[in-house]
């Protein structure tokens, strides 16, 4: 760990150092290599990022050329690996350059030559602009997909610079755009970062074609066409992809089944526009038999073809079963990358998601309709991670895009082929869907029976709408409940994270989420399964503000009933608009995409503040403001619920100074033993300070934080039974506590 911290100190101040330095932090990373963890494969086991290493293969050119803005980790859950291994499967012979230098003389843009075939770029497995900067626009503190987090290794855009560089290189050389980034900018769309409606990254990249969406299928067929001697530009039949042409050249000219969109030029000068666009290309998303659609720009049409059909599960498991390693390459060895130590451990059961959030991007990437892997291949990858050096028997996460969404689809296929709904489960679930459970226990029973696994966790969010759904079919209905104890009780590892997002049904019914009233009811279910078991699980809500169509009153409400829930909020996030998302445009255009009604937005620094801070009512610094706005938007009642212990409304909770979520109830018995004992502590604490005497907030700081015994905290609590103190709060290294005077013993 103390290299690794090393590594992120000198990477911050790698601008700065004199070549004296960094000549030193070079030997002191060789010499950190050399005492690293060696690697369980060779070389020749990863796909090539340079020349040497496609020497050593025995090759004299390429056939494709991925440029990546992540690091190269050769692991299913990041897509140019996957990309990478898909093509090497199909014959071809295929390199990563991970994270180009775009700067100086573009030597990383030229070390591997020019590919037979063409180039392909993934500017990274996020957004770059959304791994850069915060909802406020700020840096993020680290590059999660970079080698120690460093900022300093992709450009803002990595799919137009790096595209830009190619062609100016080699402008007679295919280039295909992939990944999310460009996937989701594949036609006019708000970016919320430069603030304005742009046009299709095409334009700006002066790439051939896009690949939207999962593209495993997309990069073997554009492979094979050019092989056998077809031009880029002759292209324009291959299912989910995106390229630009005149409107005499596009094949069969303007169908009538053509769905033509307004044009850039008319979305920029009317936001209505935009957001009619934008229904239309969600519905086509979402649907089983998509139409074209056209959209003209800059004199020339963005075409957007239909997706293939839905994977199989055979096509699945065949992306999934091919030869990673699931290590970064051995260039990193010494160097920690974030995304990867967070999902090392972690295997992915399913792609697709038909939540349809609102704000979320995975529908529109993915799709709605789930493919799921066999049990088969997850068992194998299961036992692949259970070979893993420092695995200690405990997987992360068992999931998917959403947790319990496996091996479920529509009763009536036929009905689903008709279907343009953008989700499955709101504003009701669908009557047509398969909710049953079954099948993800299966998987969970296989995994769980292996030797060696202790114990996998569920670490993807929990949709606790289907754990509560009544189907009418009693099997089902068994199911949810025998999977939502076993979930409780085996597969959380001390915090389940759920994702109620707010508490204002209104503002839930935007966000296309089920109502909070359904949280209360799996809270209640969470609640009863921890007393039955003896445990003390806590349950970690997640929250967004400044979503379109959310008030401060609204946050205000929120703020009072997580209040009574005894919930101190921290896993929370003003709603960032990301390109694609109904949220966005809906935020961007002012209008509900499919109402055309008028929506409200907080976009100023001051309106997203005036929301945000009511997630942290319980921090004193913020009392004053909350109670300034609560006056000023006539909710001055909300302040004594805030403030004053009005009794609550809803059922008690065990209160933790630490806890960002709260725990249930405890046995009567139990508690009042714990209870003895907490005033025990308190009492011989007390002695410590003196009895009558008046003792300053920092002193009795002091004397709590020097005290080691471990039931410290628990004492505070009791304190705060007895309202010595007003609000006690924890942070990562010392007890705070605070009050508007000196607290009299």
């Amino acid at each position: 760990m103390s290299s690794q911290k090393e590594n992120k100190k000198t990477a911050k101040q790698h601008k700065k150092v004199t070549a004296t330095k960094r000549q030193d932090r070079e030997e002191a990373v060789k010499n950190e290599t050399k005492t690293a963890r060696p690697s369980r494969f060779q070389l020749t086991d990863f796909l090539p990022t340079t020349k040497r290493e496609v020497e050593l293969r025995g090759w004299d050119q390429l056939d494709i050329i991925l440029f990546s803005g992540d690091a190269y980790i050769d692991h299913p859950a990041f897509g140019a690996a996957v990309i990478g291994r898909t093509l090497e499967a199909a014959g071809y012979k295929v390199a990563i350059v991970p994270q180009p230098d775009w700067h100086g003389d573009f030597r990383d843009f030229k070390k591997l030559g020019r590919p037979r075939l063409y180039f392909g770029i993934s500017p990274g497995a996020m957004d770059s602009m959304v791994n850069k900067y915060t909802a406020n626009r700020r840096l993020r503190s680290e590059d999660a997909y970079s080698p120690d987090g460093r900022h300093d290794l992709r450009p803002e855009y990595p799919s137009i610079v790096y595209s830009n560089i190619l062609r100016q290189l080699y402008p007679d050389v295919p280039i295909v755009l992939g990944g999310i980034e460009a996937s989701l900018r594949r036609l006019t769309h708000y970016d919320y970062w430069k603030d304005c409606l742009r046009k299709s990254i095409l334009c700006d990249a002066r790439a051939d074609m896009i690949i939207y969406g999962m593209g495993e299928k997309q990069v073997v067929r554009i492979a094979q066409e050019l092989e056998n001697g077809a031009n880029i530009k002759d292209l324009k039949h291959i299912p989910q992809t995106v390229y630009l042409c005149k409107e005499s050249d596009i094949p069969e000219g303007i169908k009538a089944d053509d769905i033509v969109l307004h044009s850039h030029e008319s979305c920029l000068h009317n936001k209505k526009y935009q957001a009619e666009n934008f229904k239309y290309i969600e519905e086509e998303s979402n649907k089983k038999h998509a139409q074209r659609i056209l959209q003209a720009v800059d004199n020339v049409y963005a075409v957007v073809n239909p997706p293939y059909p839905t994977m199989t599960t055979e096509e699945v498991d065949a992306a999934y079963d091919l030869p990673y390693t699931r290590e970064p390459h051995p260039k990193y060895r010494g160097k920690t990358i974030p995304a990867y130590e967070m999902i090392k451990h972690s295997v992915n059961i399913h792609r697709g998601c038909f939540g349809g959030c609102s704000f979320c991007t995975i529908s529109a990437h993915q799709g709605k309709f789930i493919s799921c892997r066999s049990k088969e291949s997850i068992l194998k990858e299961v036992k692949q991670v259970m070979q893993m050096p420092d695995f200690k028997g405990y997987l992360s996460d068992l999931g998917g895009p959403s947790a319990n969404m496996y091996g479920m689809a529509g009763k009536n296929l036929k009905a689903c082929e008709h279907c343009k709904r953008p989700s499955c489960v709101n504003p009701e679930i669908c009557p047509n869907l398969e909710t049953d459970h079954t099948k993800l226990l299966e998987i969970y029973h296989a995994v769980d029976e292996l030797p060696g696994i202790k114990k996998s966790f569920i670490g993807s969010g929990v949709r606790y709408d289907l754990l509560l759904h009544k189907s009418k079919d009693e099997k089902s209905n068994e199911a949810a409940r025998q999977y939502t104890r076993e979930l409780i009780t085996r597969h959380v590892s001390g915090r389940l994270k759920v994702a109620p997002e707010h508490t204002s049904d209104r503002v839930l019914g935007l966000m296309r989420k089920p109502s909070f009233q359904q949280f209360y009811a799996f809270k209640k279910i969470f609640d009863r399964i921890n007393r039955e078991e003896n445990m003390r699980q806590q349950i970690i809500p997640y929250f967004i503000s400044s979503h379109p169509g959310c008030q401060e009153e609204d946050m205000a409400e929120l703020a009072v009933l997580t209040k009574d829930l005894d919930f101190h909020l921290e896993q929370v996030q003003d709603f960032t608009p990301t390109p694609m998302t109904v949220s966005t445009e809906a935020w961007y255009t002012g209008y509900d995409p499919y109402t055309l009604e008028p929506i409200f937005s907080a976009k100023t620094p001051k309106e997203k503040l005036a929301q945000r801070q009511f997630f942290f009512w319980y921090k004193p610094e913020a009392r004053r403001d909350i109670e300034r706005e609560l006056h000023r938007i006539g909710r001055s009642d909300l302040i004594a619920k805030l403030y004053d212990n009005v009794p609550k409304r809803h059922p008690r909770a065990v209160y933790d100074p630490k806890a960002i979520g709260s725990t249930p109830d405890i046995p009567n018995k139990k508690r009042k033993e714990e209870r003895k004992n907490q005033q025990r502590i308190a009492e011989n604490l007390l002695n410590k300070m003196g009895n009558s005497q008046r003792v300053s907030i920092q002193t009795f700081l002091v004397t709590i934080v020097a005290d080691k015994n471990k039931n410290a905290r628990r004492v505070i609590c009791h304190l705060m039974t007895y309202h010595l103190i007003l609000f006690v709060y924890e942070n990562e290294k010392k007890v705070i506590i605070v009050s508007p005077n000196p607290i009299c013993i």
